[in-house]
C-alpha cells in the first residue's frame, strides 16, 4: 500500500479531546470535488493558519485550477505529481473539529488506477461521504466506490452531490441523481443515505444554509456531521480477542498481548482457543495503567491466563459458548489490487488474525459488473476488480462473517513471488464441504514402501520451453534409472492433457490447475515410493514452488532445460512455434506468453551440455551423490 499523510491543524481547547470523534472518507470519481470540500470544511472552520493559508495562496497562483481564488483542493493534494496533474493519489487523512464534534477524514483518490488507495482508507471509516458531480451524475467509479464503502462494512453515507452552481442549483438534477443512486443502492445494505446538495468552492449548504436553493430544507454537511449516529455497539457483539504478541519480559511473566475485536472480558471468566479448543481462566488483565477486572472493545490489554496452555500470535481467543467457526475453507467477496491478474489454483499467502498462511482461490463464483448492475461469470480478476470467491488455507482459521466483525472477518492476499499485497478481502460465510471427511492413518507409510523399493522417493521436474528437449531427457533418465531396478513412473506434460487434464486448455487459469493436479499426483507417487520424473513447460515460477512444497524437504529436484528459445525454434519437432509465430496458436510460451525462469534449480542443463545422453548422465550424477537410489543393486 502507499504510505499515507497526515496532517493535523488545530482542534481548539484541551477539552476537546473528549468529544466524540467521527472517521470518515470522501470518495467518488475523479474530479468530482473531494479534495476541494475537504478544504473547504477546514477554510469554513478557521483551522487554517496564517502561514499555510499565505502558502497556499502562492500554490494556487502556480498549481490552481480556479482562476485567481485560491484553490482549496491544494490543502490536500501534496505531492508534486497531485499538484502538477490535479489529482489525488496518496491517501491523505486531516483532522479537524467543531464545537459539538471532532472529525478523521481520509481523502481518497478517484482515478480507478488507485482503488487500492481508496481501500485502505475506507477501511477504518465509519461514515462515507460519496461525492457525485451534478453535471456528469452517478458514474462506473461512483458505483464502484460505493460498492468498496458497503464491502468494507460503512452503513452510513453522505450522497453530497457537488457543483450544483454550474447546474444553476437545479432541484431537478439532484433529485435525478438521488433517484439512480436510490436504484442502484438498493443491494448495497446501507443503513442510511442522506443526500445533501452542495458547491464545495462556493461554500453551498457546507456549513450555513444555501439561499441558491431555498428547495433544499435539510440539515447542512456539518450539521449533518456533527449529530449523526454511527455507533456499532462492538461491546455488546460475541469476544473476540486475536492475539498479536505473546509478551514473555522473564520467566516469571507470559501475557497475550492484542486489541479486543469485540465483546468484553472479564477477570477470572473462562475462555476458549478457538482452533484448539483449549480452555483457561482469565487470571489478570493487564494494562500501562495497571490491572483491569473488565476490558472492553476496542482496549488494548495484556491477559495472563491461570494454566499453562498453548496459545501463539494468530490464535483467537472467545466465550466458551460464542465461538467463530474454524474452517480451512470460505467464501469472501475480493478487491484485486494487483496488476497480474488472480489465477485460482495459485498459491498466495494470507495475513488474517495476525497470522500468516498459504492460500488459494479455488474457484471465482461471480464478477461485479457496475455498469449492468449485474454478476458476471468470471476466470479470472483483473486489477480493480471485484468478485465473490471460494479460498482454501493451509490451516483453519477462525473467521466471522465481515459483517459482523471487521476484524476477524478480513484478510490480505500477497503475492508470494513479489511480496506485494495482491488483493483485500471481506469473508461472507464458512464452506463445510470437509467436516465429515478426515484423514485416514494407514498402516503402511511412504518409509516403508521407500524402504522395500531401496531408494529414496523424489520428483524430478524437468521444466523449460517447449523443444527445450525436456521429455527426450526424462525418457533417457528413466530408462538409466530401470536398468539399475529404480522404481520409476514418468508424467509427461502431452500425456496427461489426453486423459486426466483433457479439460484443460492453455490460459494461465487453465495452466495453473494443469500443474496443481499432476502436483497431487505426483505427491501420491511419491507416498507410494517411486521416483517421479516429471515433464512439463511449468511456465509460473509459482506453481513450481507449489509442488515442491507439496512434498518434504530434498524430495523436489528441479532441473532447468535453459535452452535457448532461438534453438528451440529450429527445432521445433511438433510444429507449434511455426503455426504459434503464425498467429494460429494462442497463449503459447515463450510467444505471446511469458516462461519464468527458475532462480535456484538444483540442475541446469544449458547448451554447452552436450547430447541428451550427456544431459541425462549429469542428472543420474546429482541422484547418486544424493542417495536418492545409492542402495540399488546394480
Amino acid at each position: 500500500m502507499n504510505a499515507e499523510r497526515v496532517t493535523t491543524f488545530p482542534a481548539g481547547d484541551a477539552g476537546e479531546a473528549a468529544r466524540p470523534s467521527l472517521r470518515f472518507l470522501t470518495c467518488g470519481s475523479v474530479d468530482d470535488g473531494k479534495s476541494t470540500l475537504i478544504g473547504r470544511l477546514l477554510y469554513e472552520g478557521d483551522l487554517i493558519l496564517d502561514d499555510h493559508l499565505e502558502e497556499l495562496q502562492r500554490d494556487s497562483r502556480k498549481y490552481g485550477s480556479v482562476g485567481e481564488e485560491i484553490d482549496l483542493a491544494l490543502l490536500v493534494d501534496g505531492l508534486e505529481a497531485e499538484r502538477e496533474q490535479g489529482i489525488t493519489i496518496d491517501v491523505a487523512y486531516r483532522y479537524f473539529a467543531t464545537k459539538k464534534r471532532s472529525f478523521i477524514v481520509a481523502d481518497c483518490p478517484g482515478h480507478e488506477q488507485y482503488t487500492r488507495n481508496m481501500a485502505s482508507g475506507a477501511s477504518n471509516a465509519d461514515l462515507a461521504i460519496l461525492l457525485v458531480d451534478a453535471r456528469k451524475g452517478i458514474l462506473t467509479q461512483t458505483r464502484r466506490h460505493a460498492t468498496i464503502v458497503s464491502l468494507l462494512g460503512i452503513r452510513h453515507i453522505v450522497l453530497a452531490v457537488n457543483k450544483m452552481d454550474l447546474v444553476e442549483y437545479d432541484h431537478a438534477i439532484f433529485q435525478r441523481i438521488l433517484e439512480d443512486f436510490s436504484h442502484f443502492a438498493t443491494s448495497l445494505n446501507f443503513s442510511t443515505v442522506t443526500p445533501i446538495p452542495i458547491s464545495a468552492r462556493q461554500g453551498d449548504t457546507i456549513s450555513k444554509p444555501s439561499a441558491n436553493m431555498p428547495w433544499y430544507e435539510g440539515q447542512t454537511l456539518i450539521s449533518y456531521l456533527e449529530t449523526v449516529d454511527v455507533e456499532d455497539a462492538l461491546a455488546e457483539r460475541p469476544m473476540r480477542f486475536p492475539v498479536q504478541w505473546v509478551n514473555r519480559p522473564h520467566q516469571d511473566f507470559r501475557g497475550f498481548a492484542g486489541t479486543i475485536a469485540s465483546g468484553c472480558l472479564k477477570k477470572d471468566e473462562e475462555v476458549v482457543v478457538a482452533a484448539s479448543g483449549q480452555k483457561t481462566r482469565i487470571a489478570r488483565i493487564v494494562t500501562m495503567d495497571g490491572d483491569l477486572d473488565v476490558a472492553q472493545a476496542p482496549d488494548s490489554v495484556t491477559l495472563v491466563f491461570a494454566d499453562e496452555i498453548d496459545a501463539s500470535r494468530g490464535d483467537v481467543l472467545c466465550h466458551p459458548r460464542q465461538r467463530p467457526d474454524v474452517v480451512d475453507q470460505f467464501a469472501a467477496h475480493i478487491i484485486w489490487m494487483s496488476s497480474d491478474k488472480l489465477l485460482p489454483g495459485r498459491s498466495y499467502l494470507m495475513k488474517i488474525d495476525g497470522r500468516t498462511i498459504p492460500a488459494t482461490v479455488t474457484e471465482i463464483k461471480h464478477r461485479l459488473d457496475f455498469d449492468a448492475q449485474t454478476k458476471l461469470a468470471a476466470k479470472t480478476l483483473a486489477m480493480n476488480e471485484i468478485g465473490l470467491c471460494n479460498l482454501a488455507v493451509a490451516l483453519p482459521v477462525a473467521i466471522d462473517p465481515y459483517a459482523q466483525n471487521r476484524t476477524t472477518g478480513a484478510f490480505i492476499l500477497i503475492d508470494r513471488f513479489s511480496n506485494a499485497v495482491a488483493a483485500a478481502g471481506m469473508i461472507d460465510f464458512a464452506l463445510r464441504r470437509a467436516t465429515n471427511v478426515h484423514l485416514q492413518e494407514l498402516a503402511v507409510d511412504k518409509t516403508t514402501r521407500a524402504r522395500i523399493k531401496h531408494q529414496t522417493p523424489t520428483i524430478l521436474w524437468f521444466t523449460g520451453l517447449s523443444g527445450s528437449g525436456k521429455s527426450t531427457i526424462a525418457n533417457i533418465v528413466e530408462a538409466k534409472l530401470i536398468e539399475r531396478h529404480a522404481h520409476t513412473i514418468l508424467l509427461d506434460g502431452d500425456n496427461i492433457r489426453h486423459g486426466l487434464n483433457k479439460d484443460l486448455g492453455f490460459t494461465d487459469v487453465d495452466r495453473v490447475e494443469n500443474i496443481r493436479r499432476v502436483g497431487e499426483v505426483a505427491k501420491l507417487m511419491v507416498d507410494a515410493g517411486l521416483i517421479v520424473l516429471c515433464s512439463f513447460i511449468s511456465p509460473f515460477a509459482a506453481e513450481r514452488r507449489l509442488v515442491r512444497e507439496l512434498v518434504a524437504e530434498g524430495e523436489f529436484i528441479e532441473i532447468f532445460l535453459d535452452t535457448p528459445i532461438d534453438v528451440c525454434i529450429q527445432r521445433d519437432p511438433k510444429g507449434l512455434y511455426k503455426r504459434a509465430l503464425a498467429g494460429q496458436i494462442k497463449n503459447f510460451t515463450g510467444i505471446d506468453q511469458a516462461y519464468e525462469k527458475p532462480e535456484n534449480p538444483e540442475i541446469v542443463i544449458g547448451p554447452d551440455c552436450g547430447p541428451p545422453e550427456d544431459a541425462a548422465a549429469l542428472i543420474l550424477r546429482h541422484l547418486e551423490s544424493n542417495a536418492v537410489f545409492g542402495a540399488i543393486s546394480r
